[in-house]
């Protein structure tokens, strides 16, 4: 047993050498038989590129798409075995470089001889795939400067003038010709076969046009009834519900449609031209339902559901240029397909389509003009659905962009680059819908998230809100991108690019290292506050430490914790931080030079903010200012004193100076009242009065009691003093005012006198003024 243990570990040991040496030979069979067809490929690719004026834009992306797949391919090869390199770059480094006298021992010689062959070996495949990869990408480039030119070329050639009399005679000969071929197809609907076919189906047809004609008619009821069963499990109030009426008003519509051609069609009497049209309808269909909810969210007849805020009348108009708008879009898609279908000639679909064009520029030209109407509504205390300045630049700005291109659209059609107009008309209408759509969608989230949480329409101006906002923004951009002549193709590009990261300093760095980043440097600032909370409270107070040790050594905790866990996010992201060691040594040489305030400002903004001694909001004091913190940047500290003026104050002198904060914590704050009754006054009696009015404010706390202190005797009266704790500081003033009233008040009504101030004033030598007067007399 002892002798057949070793000899099966040696057996298998030679099986997986043999194994691996087999796979080796594969991926190296597979690769040499790779690059072989790659450099076929590619050479009939160069042919085909050089000949490119003979090949259709189709075959160009087909080419592309060809040559992407290769790319893909040897960009994996590149990054192959780069553990393993990495592991005998080390090692070659740990031996440190060739002595200057070339003399080592036999064995590092022999060692590195052997290192430096295995890098060579593991660094061929890698270069000729880098190679390879420079290769496919050149011609890939290539292809897309020829696409790109092509649609340049395109978008610019001028072509059949709408307005140019010696194109109708072609244009009417052409239509003649199209409604005869239509006319034809009608007439095949009385053939018998037709006929046969269509009465073995009827039974199936007719039940389909019931089902069809009943969601059509009836589908906007049953969605509301739907929808009241659905509130009964909570929400009312909330845009939810109103918001899934309205897609089940669109969608049960919509499929009765769909039946409605489908049943059409399976009557089998149609041609080819008029099935087209027919298989076109649900489409059609969906544009003008789609038009319609989308004016319906965005120019909703209730106010408060209004996603665009105009007066009734500017709502309802609104709502009426989309359906214009819907039903011209379904007149340029049955003329763009109908001439498809029948090969009409360029100048009868310059002529037939121009009106439209015209009509889609008056259309918008007034919906520019509502759009540019649109003002931030002033509500009224207790409504919410105010706008945001935001949004009404916006909205202004898309008015303004719908005028011109109103205007330039029709103008360059009229001229013959109908494909410029076009594409400046349809794009801009299409991007109107999509951020309409944004704007929808991101209200429905904040009114499921206010239904989730129980805040009804609050919600809507949460911070989830906004955030749905902006995750809807970015993914709408791909989608514009594609709408204004982006190809497919130019955003798979952009995302490869954008996943594979961006250089610096000889270091790559990829969105997957930014994530690795942020996961681990919010993992460590977590531990850092975790720690920090458990020495607060666990630790701590059992030491002999005073209350001013703790704070200190509590923040030094979160300044190293928030360093380490910056350091050692950036080394497990990969980033090589040898490269801001010269960052780090050039700044200081500047800071030693001249920016030192700067930077003292600075390190003092990063304290504030993570000590947050003072906070947005706070009522402070510093450097003889007073006022309200408005702003905390990183270099200064923007405080609103109470006559509404700005002060700038340095983050410096918040750290170093003496900074009184009135509001930190809590906003209870004490007032000190300060009063003086004429002597021979009854003491006593001043005590209570005053204890009553202070025991009178509201804003006065009963705990601790308000106190009244008989601070002396002055020079011109009988000194007191109202000391009480007020529950809101910031209300001091109004409070010291109705106290000083209510004293004065009292005062008259008990009889006690305020005095002013009096000086017995001496003559030492009366008679020398009465000798001088005299004199003048």
């Amino acid at each position: 047993m002892r002798r057949f243990i070793p000899f099966l570990l040696t057996l298998t040991v030679l099986m997986w050498a043999a194994v691996a040496q087999a796979q080796d030979l594969a991926v190296r069979d597979e690769d040499d038989s790779l690059y072989s067809f790659w450099e076929d490929a590619a050479s009939r690719a160069e042919e085909r590129i050089d000949a490119a004026e003979d090949l259709s834009t189709e075959d160009l992306e087909t080419l592309r798409q060809r040559l992407s797949t290769f790319r893909g391919e040897f960009d994996l090869a590149r990054q192959a075995n780069s553990a393993r390199i990495a592991t005998i770059r080390s090692q070659i480094n740990a031996l440190g470089p060739v002595p200057e006298s070339g003399e080592e021992s036999a064995e590092i010689s022999a060692t590195r001889a052997d290192l430096d062959q295995q890098f060579e070996d593991l660094q061929a495949p890698i270069l000729a795939a880098d190679v390879a990869f420079r290769r496919a990408d050149g011609l890939i480039n290539e292809i897309d400067a020829i696409v790109r030119k092509r649609d340049t070329r395109r978008l610019l050639s001028l072509g059949p003038s709408p307005l140019n009399p010696k194109t109708w005679p072609i244009a009417f000969a052409d239509s003649e010709r199209i409604l005869r071929d239509l006319a034809n197809d009608l007439a095949s609907i009385t053939d018998e076969r037709n006929q046969e076919n269509f009465q073995n189906k009827l039974p199936l047809v007719l039940l389909l046009l019931a089902i069809s004609l009943t969601l059509i008619v009836r589908g906007r009821l049953w969605a509301g009834i739907a929808v009241n069963y659905m509130r009964r499990f909570g929400g009312r109030g909330s845009g939810v519900w109103s918001f899934l009426v309205s897609l089940l008003r669109i969608f049960l519509p919509l499929a009765g449609i769909y039946i409605f051609s489908h049943a059409i069609l399976l009557t089998g009497v149609f041609d080819d031209t008029f099935e087209k049209l027919i298989s076109l309808m649900p489409v059609l269909g969906f544009l003008l339902l789609g038009f319609r909810w989308l004016a319906e969210r965005l120019f909703a007849r209730e106010e408060e559901d209004a996603l665009i805020c105009l007066t009734q009348e500017g709502r309802r108009a609104g709502r009426f240029y989309m359906l214009i708008l819907s039903l011209l879009f379904v007149a340029r898609g049955v003329i763009a397909v109908l001439f498809d279908l029948e090969q009409a000639a360029p100048e009868t679909l310059a002529i037939t389509a121009f009106p439209v064009v015209v009509l889609f520029g008056v259309v918008l030209f007034f919906l520019g003009l509502l759009l540019r109407k649109y003002d931030i509504v002033d509500v009224e205390e207790g409504e919410d659905h105010a706008q945001k300045p935001g949004v009404g630049r916006v909205v202004r700005f898309f008015g303004t962009v719908l005028i011109a291109v109103s205007l330039l659209a029709p103008v360059m059609a009229a001229i013959g680059y109908s494909e410029a107009g076009n594409a400046m008309l349809y794009p801009t209408i299409l991007s109107l819908l999509v951020l309409g759509l944004v704007m929808v969608l991101q209200r429905f989230a904040a009114d499921v998230y206010g239904l989730i949480v129980g805040q009804g329409v609050e919600a809507r101006d949460s911070l989830i809100a906004i955030f749905a906002g902006f995750l809807l923004v970015m993914t709408s951009i791909p989608l514009l991108a594609l709408i204004w002549g982006a190809r497919v193709t130019d955003l798979t590009e952009l995302w490869g690019r954008f996943l594979a990261g961006f250089e610096i300093g000889g270091t790559r760095i990829s969105p997957s290292d930014f994530l690795t980043f942020a996961i681990v440097f919010v993992l460590g600032y977590t531990i850092t506050r975790l720690l920090q909370s458990t020495l607060r409270v666990n630790v701590l107070p059992k030491t002999r430490l005073d209350i001013g040790g703790q704070n200190a050594l509590i923040s030094g905790i979160g300044y190293v914790g928030i360093f380490l866990a910056a350091l050692i996010a950036v080394t497990v992201a990969g980033v090589d931080l040898s490269a801001f060691a010269i960052v780090a040594g050039a700044l200081s040489v500047g800071i030693g030079f001249g920016l030192q305030t700067i930077v003292s400002n600075f390190v003092s903004g990063i304290i504030l903010l993570v000590e947050r001694p003072i906070s947005e909001g706070d009522w402070i004091e510093v450097g003889g200012q007073m006022g309200v913190v408005k702003h905390i940047s990183v270099r200064s500290t923007r405080i609103e004193t109470f006559d509404r003026t700005d002060v700038i104050v340095p983050n410096s002198d918040l750290i170093a100076g003496t900074v009184t904060n009135y509001t930190r914590g809590n906003t209870i704050g004490r007032l000190i009242v300060k009063v003086g009754v004429a002597y021979g006054t009854d003491t006593k009696r001043v005590d209570r009065i005053l204890r009553e009015i202070a025991n009178a404010q509201p804003m006065v706390l009963n705990n601790p009691p308000p106190n009244v202190v008989f601070m002396g005797f002055g020079a011109d009266s009988l000194d007191f003093e109202i000391r009480a704790i007020l529950r809101d500081v910031n209300w001091i003033l109004s409070v010291q005012n109705d106290i000083n009233h209510e004293i004065a008040a009292r005062f008259t009504e008990e009889g006690i006198e305020i005095p002013f101030a009096q000086r017995d004033v001496w003559l030492r030598n009366p008679e020398v003024l009465q000798t001088n007067t005299s004199e003048s007399d």
